[in-house]
């Protein structure tokens, strides 16, 4: 049975690697949104000053926008970050992100003719409830190896409908995602990537900003230097997947932090990931020790992300970017993939009839994100996870995503609820209704998954949920501006004219 295992790690490896060697090579890019800048209003800028990237890895919008934003850059590579495939849970097949996102998520790749579809290795919506950012996955070996057929489902999906469609199929990559103050499993992240990349064959995206959240959640920082840590990383982490390299800014969360200590002279700052904010220099520091690892065999771009940020500081940083990588990055994607067994194996020590999770098995795991909810949204300990140590970090950083980060995510994140329904929080706060109850409300039970992920629609109605039972008074107030935001979000979803398309 071992022996089946590893015939079946040496076939992924293989079909892996014959997929990537058909993928072109991509090149300096960035990783931008339609329209926060305005695409087009950036790429002219880059063009005047000669900035022009090799390529543009767009984030999810309306098929009608992509199909338009491909037929005004005939003549660049544009590649595909989709968004709502939660891939780490049980009920993935069988959810709206299963059923309707991966039929919405071919049609972006045709639309924009991509060669990947690049995902986060985690999840906004889980047992029945939702976030505003994503939540790194279980890092177990259950949920690896769900991810794993989830992933593999994907690709299936992927493929038929290229063929289909007569396109080249793309390749499924898997995002490391950010540790937001705290991760929570039972296995190493680079273990619990290599057990995912043993049982499909994916390829990966490797985020430096990722990695040093990695660094500082885990506590690894009060160890190790950062370039040591990083290289015991990469020499675990399957880095003969990483198909695409991503770098992004660092920031504070800048709320009062209830759980703020003095930090002393060599602490490390509470930097979380953040697209919109300057890139610190220990990044692009950090990208120089990846880029020179010896396992990054079948890289074929390095992006930028660039949403939400300025004109001019994405104009700056991207040419401080070419000037000290472009030549290193240019060889690095040229090269042929490597065929490349891994280095070590997934941390899977007994014989198992198969890799599919059983029934049982997978009841065990929804479980688990039952509890691993409860986890991160109280102060309670679930015994469902209580065998699962927090990778390292660090109980006071749970409670600052518990405490700070996860109000301020409900409250303001994606639609600040004070501007979304200024009149019905007059009438709240006459009768002393506080918003910070809407927090404890949004997880005051689980609500099935009946529509694909829309934060901004799922904050309008559970407000309105809100408002209607703690204040009968407000139920008019709530109903009307909630239908006036919906209008208003169904307009701004709908192409304007012939000449621009608004997602």
């Amino acid at each position: 049975m071992i022996a089946s295992k590893y015939a079946k790690c040496d076939l992924m490896q293989s079909e892996f690697t014959q997929r990537a060697y058909s993928l072109p090579a991509h090149g300096l890019g960035l990783s931008v949104d339609v329209y926060s800048p305005d695409l087009l209003e950036l790429v002219r800028a880059l063009r005047e000053s000669a900035l022009e990237p090799e390529y543009l890895e767009v984030f999810k919008a309306t098929t009608s926008a992509l199909q338009w934003m491909r037929q005004q850059l005939p003549d660049i590579k544009l590649s595909y970050h989709g968004e709502g495939l939660w891939s780490t849970q049980p009920d993935f097949p069988r959810s709206s992100s299963g059923r309707q996102g991966v039929a919405e998520a071919c049609a972006h790749l045709a639309a924009l003719r991509s060669a990947w579809l690049n995902h986060e290795c985690a999840t906004k919506q889980m047992a029945g409830y939702a976030f505003g950012t994503y939540l790194p996955p279980l890092y177990t070996e259950l949920s690896a190896r769900v991810t794993a057929e989830n992933v593999a489902y994907l690709q299936d999906h992927v493929d038929q409908d290229a063929r289909r469609r007569g396109n080249d199929p793309a390749l499924v990559l898997l995002e490391m995602p950010p540790l937001t103050y705290f991760g929570c499993g039972a296995l190493s992240i680079p273990e619990f990537f290599r057990m995912v990349t043993d049982q499909t064959s994916c390829g990966l995206v490797l985020d430096i900003g990722h990695l040093w959240t990695v660094y500082r959640y885990t506590g690894s920082w009060q160890r190790q230097r950062l370039v040591d840590f990083t290289a015991e990383f990469l020499d675990a982490f399957p880095m003969e997947r990483v198909i695409e390299i991503h770098v992004a800014g660092l920031a504070e969360l800048t709320i009062p932090d209830a759980h703020r200590t003095d930090r002393g002279k060599d602490a490390l700052p509470y930097w979380i990931d953040a697209h919109g904010a300057p890139i610190p220099g220990v990044l692009f520091d950090l990208l120089a020790q990846v880029l020179s690892h010896p396992g990054l065999t079948s890289l074929k771009g390095v992006a930028l992300e660039v949403d939400t940020k300025s004109i001019a500081m994405i104009l700056e940083e991207f040419s401080q970017f070419r000037k000290r990588f472009g030549s290193v990055v240019q060889r690095k994607v040229r090269r042929e993939p490597v065929r490349s067994l891994p280095a070590q194996r997934s941390p899977i020590d007994r014989a198992v009839e198969g890799w599919q999770l059983t029934s049982e098995e997978e009841a065990v795991l929804q479980h688990q994100y039952r509890g691993y909810v409860q986890l991160v949204t109280t102060h309670d300990e679930p015994s469902s996870i209580r065998n699962l140590s927090l990778l390292g970090g660090s109980l006071e950083d749970l409670n600052r995503y518990r405490d700070t980060y996860l109000p301020h995510e409900l409250l303001h994140w994606g639609g600040d609820v004070q501007d979304m329904f200024p009149e019905t929080c007059r009438v709240l706060a006459e009768v002393d209704v506080s918003l910070e109850q809407f927090v404890p409300f949004w997880f005051s039970r689980p609500r099935p998954e009946q529509d694909d992920y829309d934060f901004f629609l799922l904050k309008i109605d559970r407000f309105v949920e809100f408002a209607t039972q703690t204040c009968s008074t407000a139920a008019m107030s709530v109903l009307r501006e909630a239908e006036e935001l919906r209008a208003g979000y169904r307009a701004a979803n709908e192409p304007i004219g012939s000449a621009q398309v608004r997602a």
